[in-house]
């Protein structure tokens, strides 16, 4: 389940805490219960940036087939 704060988080910032969580992890030196909490923040960040480029995507690709209709539209005038 993803926070209310978590809904509020840009791209760039869930991207850059996930990078600092995934370097915490790879370092290492935390407790067993410290790192499944970082693993867990990691998974909800993920999700963010997953939902901010999926929403890109989507974008991206309406913007693609609209001009394609407009240049098809300009073709058969």
């Amino acid at each position: 389940m993803t926070s209310t704060k978590d809904e509020t988080l840009g791209y760039e910032q869930a991207r850059d805490e996930l990078i600092e969580v995934v370097r915490r992890l790879e370092t290492g030196g935390t407790t067993l219960e410290e790192s499944l909490a970082l693993w867990e923040r990691g998974e909800e960040l993920a999700k963010v940036c997953r939902r901010w480029l999926d929403g890109a995507r989507a974008r991206l690709d309406a913007a693609l087939a609209e001009d394609a209709e407009e240049e098809e539209g300009e073709e058969q005038d």
